[in-house]
């Protein structure tokens, strides 16, 4: 017997813009994502403490095509940015 019913719309998964990437499955950012979860631990799960360790992070996973491009403004970042263009000077 089918488990169908008759009438019943099927459901077709759909990944969110926002929160969902690829899996890093050659490890190409694993430091880069240790390196931010010795920071959680060490601060006790502040993430407001490990800030620079997570933009790197993410611009790793941007730089090798894991997750699309995005403004740091609009990943929350706007801040570092910033102060990382006054200190590149």
């Amino acid at each position: 017997m089918s488990s169908m019913t008759f009438g019943q719309k099927t459901f077709t998964p759909v990944p969110p813009d926002k929160g969902s990437f690829p899996l890093d499955h050659e490890g190409i950012c694993k430091k880069l994502m240790l390196k931010y979860m010795v920071c959680l631990s060490t601060h006790k799960n502040n993430n407001s403490a490990c800030r620079e360790e997570s933009k790197d992070y993410l611009q790793c996973r941007m730089d090798n095509q894991l997750m699309a491009k995005e403004n740091w403004s609009k990943l929350g970042f706007s801040d570092l940015e910033k102060t990382n263009k006054t200190t590149n000077l």
